[in-house]
This record gives C-alpha cells, structure tokens and sequence, in this order.
C-alpha cells in the first residue's frame, strides 16, 4: 500500500489529554486544538477531508465526505453548549462523516449509523481517548489482540452484530453506531445513544419520493477534487442506478465493469442495455482473465485493525483499481450497501401476519411455494417464540450440528451458523463461550424482526466495505458508497417492511423511487447476478497454494485450526458454498495474524492501516 492513512486521534480537554499528544502514532501529526489551547484532534488526513467551525468556546468538526455548508456548521456551534447538542446536526447531516465536538471542556465522537465510519475509545492510564481506528488506540495503549474473537470469527465467522461490531484489541471498546461517546476534562467517560431507527409505517408510495431525494443528494455532491468520477455499472439495479443520477449531474465519468463470468449470470445483458442508455459517456471495461483469480496468492494485508473478511478477491480488487487510476478516476462510487438497503429475507412475516393478518398470509402463501414449506413446519416457524439472545444460545449449542434441511421455512432472527469443519476443540469451547456472552447482552435492534433483520445488516456491512474502501484509497483512488449514506439509510427504513421486501418483485422500494429516472428494463429485473460457478472453479485451482500458505498456519499455532482437517476439506471434489465461506474467513484471519507478527511486534504497536 502506498497512500498515506487517515486517521483521527481524539483528546479530552484536559492537561491529562494534553499529555497524551506524544503518544499519537505519527512522526509529524496534524494537530487541531481546543478552545483552551489544548490539543484536541491529531492525526493524518488530507485536504479537504476535514471541516472545522468555530463559535467561541464551540467546536465542530465533521471528518470525511460532507457537503455541509460552513456557515451551517458555523451557525450548529454556535447554537452549542454542550456536546449534546450537536444532536441536532447529526439528525441532518448529509454524506458520509465523522462527527466531532469539543463544547465547554467536553468532547464527542461518532461514526455512520451503517458502521462504515466508527468510533472507539480506550483509556491510557487514566486519561481517556477515542477515535476512529481501534488499531491506532491500540498501538497509544499497548492493548493485546482478542485472542478469544479470533476464536470466534475462525470457528463461526458469524458477522451480525453486536459481534461484528466488537474491537478487536482489548481494552480498545466500540461506539455503537446509533451513538455518541463523550470525554469530559474530569476524565470520565459516557456513551449516549442520540438516534432510534424510523418505525417502518410508510406505504411505498410515500416512502420512495423521500429515498429517491435522499439518493440524488448524495450522488450529486459527490465530485472528485481531481480527475474523473467513475462508477461500477455490473448491470445490477444498485451500480447501475448510480450511473443514471450522476450522469444527470455531468458528462465527465466513465464506468467500468469486468467481462466474462458465469453463464448462469444474466448482469452483462442489462449492463449492455444500461450503456446504451447512457450515450456519450464512456463505458471501460476489464476482462476477468486480466486479473488474479479469485483466491490466487499473494495472500498478505498490512490492514492491522482487524482481520479481513472478503479475501477471494483481495488481489483481483487491488487490480482494479489501478486500472482505474491508470484512467483518470478520482473518485470511484460503487453500489455496496444496496443489497443491504434495499433487499431482506421473509423474516419480516413473523410480525407481519400478527399486526396485518390477511397481507401478512397472502405473502406467506408465496413464500411457501417458491421455498416448498411445508404447512406444518410453517406454521411451527409462524409460532416460533424465540428472543434474539435465543438465537444466539441456540448457535452455540448447534455449532456442530447439520445445517437445516432444504425446505426449511426462513422466518427466523437470521441464517443458522455452523462451525468451521477445521476448528480444534479449543477454538470451539472458546466461541460458544463468547456466544453465550453476546446472547446475555443482545437485544433486538427493533421489534419488528424484518426491521431488526435490516438493521443488522447493515451495521455488519458497514466493516466489511470500510475494508473495501481502504483498499481503493491505499492506491490513490477514494471510493465512496451513497446507499449506506445516513439519510439514504433512514429513507429507506421509514418504509413498511412489507413493502421494501416482497416475492413478488426484486427491490422494489429502490425500483419505484428511481422510476422514470433509470429504464424500466432495469427496475423491472427479477434476478441477481450469479458468480458461484466461476467461484468453484477458481478455489479448486488455488488449492495447492492455500495449502502450502497455511503449511506453517499461525492460527494452528494457537491451536485454533486443524491442518489435517484443513487439508481434508480443501481436496474434496467440491468445496461447497458453506466451507468457501469458512476459509475465506480462515485466510483473513491468517493474514491479519501475519500481517501484525510482521509489522506490529508486542513492543511496538504503531504501524496501522489507511482510513478511508
């Protein structure tokens, strides 16, 4: 990686804050201070990638993509006299953005409501501190890494919060992303939750005006500060629809998708229909053969704040955007988050047919057809009782058990989890001990379990496409993602969950909103594309190398992975989508376990990764 990172360190207005300013892991750090003179933020970001306003003792910073205007932010601090108030900004605020007050000796700190900006704080002796990398809190406090969620995330790679949403350096916590973390000069510390999601009660007509606002906005401010804006354009609803709002707003983009792929994947087809609705831009595209195959070696990160998740395709992504470079991007917007956003599972149905009977049951008679339920386990599925914490006391009890049978009706708080066929009994004992953990502490993120289920797909997939975002950055390309935006995200869940998610037709709150704006032949699409073949193919061919990489595993070390078992599962004839999906997992893991052996030894923690 060649880029410089982005990071904030934030410091409480104290002489205890003020001490720590030496311990911020950079030779030359940028420095903002309080109103008192004392340091208040510190780190490395680049022009333009910071706002500051000033109002006497008031300070208001928003770190990353944010179309504010200054005297908007001028006007929020000088409304201010406690870090509380900042709420009323929050509630509005446009982009994608840390938010940042420091108000009469107090200090606050918050991410996104979809966790692809996060906050965390720790305490250095007993000063505290916070901010938005929990490696670089790490590398100020000397914290350890949390050998138990290793455990964890090898055994059952289970990404649902709040596991997901877990540090993974001890001593280092999170911020929930529906909430603030506030340091005051007295050295206490407090989180406050300043955001409760929408109740879900708008009809579609009335929710899709708001949510096609909201996306405009967010794709209309979004220009790169040098060179060209370019876009995906797969032929999925999510990229292409970004296409069609920014070439309202300028001719100067290109898009970009890769060619080839699976029969069985029908994205080409309403990719070549988009383009030719969007004459005069042009349209670049990349042949899959010209980049590494998916699982192809060098397996290797130097992104230290937690393991990746999406390794299959590290290197094939890393390709890519240099091919974007090479053309001109600075700026590259991608549809990530959409899925989240805009698609979900049945579970809805569980509350559905309780608060409205007769629709609730005439989208269940669908449901049940196209996934071959049978009326007795539907019915068992329909009366189910099980809490949140429940599902996760049942996933550690069921680690090793089969997964469901086909057939089996999807109404639950989400997909069943089984362990990795190479986890060690250790590294089972461990993770259902952690489980069980999370299961005395987790509450449903809403009572309606669709809206829950939304919920927690987005807040898991907010980390995952940070990682995605560093990556682009790391080779000069900045990469933003509009639908996990706050007020796209909040757009959306105002809108009856029935709705938003129905077997009749494929994202449909995302297809009326954008009506008239992207061609019908793209909204009224009823697919997604498929890659799983070219996956199958391309894991069996890099199985020689993944077995020579975890020759000399650093998680069997640990006594956390079972080569022989490893070995085992990988020469099979056919690796199934389960056991890809665990050792994409086990790669990241590996890597990340390397990467910090390599670059970050116990006495010297203060390499870390680029932000976004």
């Amino acid at each position: 990686m060649n880029a410089e990172p982005s990071s904030l360190v934030v410091l409480p207005d104290s002489p205890g804050g003020a001490a720590l300013l030496p311990r911020v892991p950079y030779p030359r750090p940028n420095v903002l201070f309080h109103s008192s003179g004392r340091p208040w933020l510190a780190g490395r970001w680049k022009p333009g990638e910071i706002q500051v306003a000033v109002a006497g003792r008031a300070r208001i910073a928003v770190f990353g993509f944010c179309p504010l205007p200054a005297e908007r932010l001028t006007a929020c601090a000088a409304r201010s006299r406690t870090v509380a108030d900042a709420d009323a900004l929050a509630r509005v605020l446009p982009g994608s953005a840390h938010l940042v007050a420091s108000v009469n000796g107090q200090v606050r700190l918050q991410g996104t409501l979809a966790n692809l900006r996060r906050a965390f704080h720790a305490r250095i002796g007993s000063v505290p501190v916070a901010g938005t990398r929990a490696d670089v809190l790490a590398a100020m406090t000397g914290a350890d890494l949390d050998e138990d969620l290793l455990a964890a995330q090898l055994t059952q790679m289970q990404l649902l919060p709040p596991l997901i949403e877990k540090s993974w350096w001890l001593t280092v916590h999170p911020v929930p992303p529906d909430s603030y973390v506030a340091l005051a000069g007295d050295d206490t510390v407090r989180t406050a939750r300043w955001w409760h999601p929408p109740e879900p009660v708008l009809p579609i007509r009335k929710g899709a005006p708001a949510v096609r606002a909201a996306l405009r906005e967010a794709v209309a401010n979004r220009r790169p500060a040098k060179g060209r804006l370019s876009l995906d354009l797969s032929g999925g609803m999510d990229s292409t629809t970004l296409c069609f709002l920014a070439a309202e707003q300028t001719s100067d983009l290109f898009t970009f998708r890769w060619t080839g792929g699976s029969v069985a994947n029908d994205d080409p087809f309403f990719a070549a229909e988009a383009a030719r609705r969007l004459p005069g831009i042009e349209h670049l595209e990349q042949s899959d053969a010209s980049a590494p195959a998916l699982f192809a070696p060098p397996y290797a990160t130097d992104d230290l704040e937690a393991p990746w998740t999406m390794t299959r395709g590290l290197n094939g992504s890393a390709h890519g955007v240099r091919v974007l470079a090479e053309h001109g991007s600075g700026l590259h917007l991608a549809g990530h988050g959409g899925d989240e956003v805009f698609s979900g599972t049945p579970s809805y149905l569980h509350t559905l047919v309780r608060r409205r009977p007769l629709t609730g049951l005439r989208q269940l008679r669908v449901y049940r057809s196209l996934g071959r339920w049978s009326w007795p386990r539907t019915l068992s599925a329909l009366a189910d009782r099980q809490s949140w914490s429940d599902w996760w006391r049942e996933s550690a009890d069921q680690l090793t058990d089969p997964l469901p049978r086909p057939g089996t009706p999807d109404l639950g708080w989400a997909d069943p989890v089984r362990a990795a066929p190479w986890a060690t009994g250790d590294a089972l004992a461990t993770t259902r001990r952690v489980l069980y953990e999370i299961a005395a502490e987790a509450a449903p993120l809403a009572a309606d379990r669709g809206q829950h289920q939304a919920l927690t797909s987005l807040r898991a997939a907010g980390p995952l496409c940070q990682q995605i975002q560093r990556e682009y950055a790391a080779d000069g390309v900045p990469l933003d993602l509009p639908y996990l935006d706050d007020r796209v995200v909040e757009a959306a869940l105002a809108v009856r969950t029935s709705d938003r998610f129905t077997p009749w037709r494929y994202k449909p709150l995302l297809a009326d909103a954008m009506r008239g704006l992207v061609p019908d032949v793209i909204l009224d699409r009823t697919t997604k594309g498929n890659y799983q073949d070219d996956d199958d193919a391309e894991a069996h061919r890099h199985v020689p190398d993944l077995l020579d990489y975890f020759a000399d595993s650093a998680l069997a070390a640990r006594g956390l992975l079972d080569l022989d078992a490893l070995r085992a599962a990988l020469l099979e004839p056919r690796l199934d989508d389960e056991v890809e999906a665990h050792l994409e997992t086990a790669l990241g893991c590996e890597m990340w376990l390397r990467a910090i052996a390599e670059n970050r030894p116990a006495t010297d923690r203060r390499t870390h990764a680029p932000a976004p």
